[in-house]
C-alpha cells in the first residue's frame, strides 16, 4: 500500500472515494499544484502554471458531470516572484475560472519557498457520475490519446521543449463529452495517475476485476497528468457512446471488460 491509499485508508469518512465529496447537492474537491512536485518554473511560464493549476481542479468536478462554480485558492509565493509575476498569475486564474463559469471567492496567501497552489472547487450535479456502480459485463473505455504528457515531461528532465499545446502543459478536460454521454456511463473518472492506475483504483472500489480486450503500452497506461476520461458502461450503450464521441471528433478507446476476477494491471505508484 502506498502513502496515499494508507492515509485515506485511516480516514472515517463516508464521502471518501470519488474524485470529489458529495454533500447534499454540492461536491467538493482539492488538489495541491506544487513546485518541483508537478512543476519546474523554468519549463513554464506563470501564466501556463497558474492556468494548469485551476484546469487540474477544475477536471475533478467536470469528471463527476459537475458544475463547478467557486474556487478557494492557498498561493505560497517564493520571495523572487515580482508584482508583475502576481498580475501574471491572477490574470491567468481569473481568466481560466471565467472560461468554465465559476469563480474565485477567496483563499489565503502566504510566503514561501516555491511556488505551491492549493485550490478547493465547489460544484454542483443533478446527475454526478462516481466511481461506485461497476458491474460485471461492463465495458471499460478511455477518451483522447494517452502517452503525450509522460513523453514531454520526460523531454522537459532532459532539457528539451516542449509545444505550449503539449497536453502536459495545457490539459484538455472532456467537459461536452461526460455531460453528453452521462445517460449511458456506469462510472467514470479523470485520467490523473495513469490509465493503468486509475483503472486499478476503479477496479478495486468496486471489489471487481477484468480481462483486457486491447494490449496498451507502458507509454500509454503510465503516463499520468493526462486528464482524459476513464469510463465504465453496459455493452448495450457503446453505440450511443461512439455516436456522442464521433459527434466531438473525440477518440474512444475500448480496453477492457469487466469480470469477477482480481485481475489488475501493474502499475508504477506515483505517490510515496
Amino acid at each position: 500500500m502506498n502513502k496515499e491509499e494508507y492515509l485515506i485508508s485511516k480516514l472515517s469518512s463516508n464521502y471518501i472515494g470519488d474524485d470529489g465529496a458529495m454533500v447534499g447537492d454540492k461536491i467538493y474537491s482539492m488538489d495541491a499544484f506544487f513546485e518541483n512536485v508537478h512543476f519546474k518554473r523554468e519549463w513554464m511560464s506563470l501564466k501556463q502554471i497558474a492556468r494548469k493549476a485551476i484546469l487540474v481542479n477544475i477536471s475533478d468536478a467536470i469528471a463527476m458531470n459537475a458544475k463547478p462554480l467557486y474556487l478557494l485558492v492557498t498561493l505560497s509565493l517564493p520571495k523572487d516572484i515580482t508584482k508583475e509575476g502576481i498580475d501574471e498569475i491572477l490574470t491567468s486564474m481569473h481568466q481560466t475560472a471565467n472560461e468554465f463559469r465559476c469563480e474565485i471567492i477567496g483563499g489565503d496567501t502566504i510566503v514561501g519557498e516555491r511556488l505551491d497552489f492549493s485550490i478547493t472547487v465547489i460544484s454542483e450535479s443533478k446527475d454526478p457520475l462516481t466511481r461506485k456502480g461497476l458491474k460485471s459485463g461492463n465495458l471499460l473505455a478511455y477518451t483522447g490519446y494517452l502517452g503525450e504528457s509522460k513523453r514531454d515531461l520526460n523531454r522537459l528532465f532532459n532539457g528539451e521543449k516542449v509545444s505550449d499545446s503539449s497536453r502536459f502543459i495545457e490539459p484538455i478536460l472532456r467537459q461536452e463529452f461526460i455531460q453528453k454521454a452521462r445517460p449511458y456511463l456506469n462510472v467514470g473518472m479523470d485520467i490523473s495517475d495513469g490509465l493503468f492506475c486509475d483503472t486499478n483504483k476503479l477496479l478495486k472500489y468496486n471489489h471487481i476485476g477484468f480481462k483486457k480486450l486491447i494490449e496498451i503500452t507502458y507509454e500509454t497506461g503510465e503516463s499520468g497528468e493526462e486528464y482524459e476520461m476513464l469510463i465504465g458502461f453496459e455493452s448495450h450503450n457503446l453505440k450511443n457512446i461512439e455516436m456522442i464521441a464521433k459527434e466531438l471528433n473525440l477518440q474512444l478507446t475500448i480496453f477492457g471488460e469487466v469480470t469477477r476476477n482480481q485481475n489488475r494491471f501493474s502499475c508504477h505508484n506515483h505517490h510515496l
